[in-house]
């Protein structure tokens, strides 16, 4: 019955859309937040892999196992890209260039698999490019320094790594939800070891730590684990329809609480991106020829 996994994932997206606001008031740059998102998702999936009784009845595949290793490594490095944008541009203006996603899922799908592109899927992909450039601004940038500076790069570089997990994760069938989403949080623990300043921690207020702890817990363990256990029991097409709650609640929240106003071309522009979003969802006609009745005999 897809009516659970529908539910499952329309409260993860509508869940996810409010991560930015939480974002900007963790007070934390993106490796370290990301570090302790993998570290409170880790303990909090833990708890509910072992309470549930699940790990029990695992079933690990090698080749699986791989999988969601990539999968993971893929997942890390696009919270990182995120949260960079989010540092650096409005909430509004990197969620809409971030989901693009679906879109390069899509295109990258066509290519993978070697499926040839519809002309209406084709035309979203032109419609979501225009709509990237107009928000994007590029007459603005003269450099690839002024380029990088503004969020923009992080924001498609997130949204690539987002179309990379969605299209790995979506093959993964036999691994619980739990030990899918346990393993690449326990992954990114140690892939952002490296790279994490402690003293970035100092100095972090009470209303921080609550931020902090709630993009870990809510926005990651949970999320996740709603995400990747109703990724597998649903259609593409469903799951990129869902895929429009996070940036929905997103811009609401940026502009009731941060006071963003996009200009004019901005607001085109996540119209064209969300138009072309729309179209690539719509199902190509098929063009039903009425034969005669006794064709059939005349050809037996």
């Amino acid at each position: 019955m897809r009516a659970i996994p529908v539910f499952k994932m329309s409260i993860s997206m509508t869940i996810f859309g409010s991560i930015g606001f939480f974002s900007v008031k963790t007070g934390l740059p993106s490796f370290e937040l990301v570090f302790v998102r993998c570290i409170c998702a880790t303990l909090f999936l833990s708890l509910c892999w072992g309470l549930s009784g699940q790990y029990k009845k695992e079933k690990w595949n090698k080749r699986e196992t791989a999988q969601i290793i990539a999968c993971g490594i893929f997942l890390v490095f696009n919270w990182v890209f995120l949260f960079k944008a989010f540092e650096m541009m409005s909430v509004t203006v990197a969620i809409s260039i971030y989901h693009l996603a679906p879109v390069l899922v899509l295109l990258m799908g066509s290519i993978i698999f070697k499926e040839k592109l519809a002309v209406l899927s084709f035309l979203s992909i032109v419609i979501c490019f225009i709509g990237t450039v107009l928000i994007i601004g590029i007459n603005n940038h003269t450099s690839f320094h002024e380029l990088l500076s503004s969020g923009i790069v992080w924001a498609l570089l997130a949204a690539l790594f987002y179309a990379f997990t969605t299209l790995l994760g979506k093959g993964i069938k036999y691994t619980s939800a739990y030990a899918m989403t346990f393993l690449q949080t326990f992954l990114g623990i140690f892939i952002l070891m490296p790279f994490i300043d402690l003293d970035s921690f100092t100095g972090l207020t009470q209303n921080n730590w609550i931020a902090i702890i709630a993009t870990g817990l809510i926005h990651t363990g949970l999320v996740y684990y709603l995400f990747f256990d109703s990724l597998r029991y649903l259609p593409t097409r469903i799951i990129s329809a869902l895929v429009f709650l996070d940036p929905g609640v997103a811009i609401l929240l940026d502009m009731l609480f941060t006071g963003f106003r996009p200009t004019l071309i901005q607001i085109l522009g996540i119209v064209f991106i969300f138009g072309g979003m729309a179209l690539s969802l719509k199902k190509p006609k098929t063009i039903r020829i009425k034969l005669p009745e006794n064709y059939s005999t005349k050809n037996s």
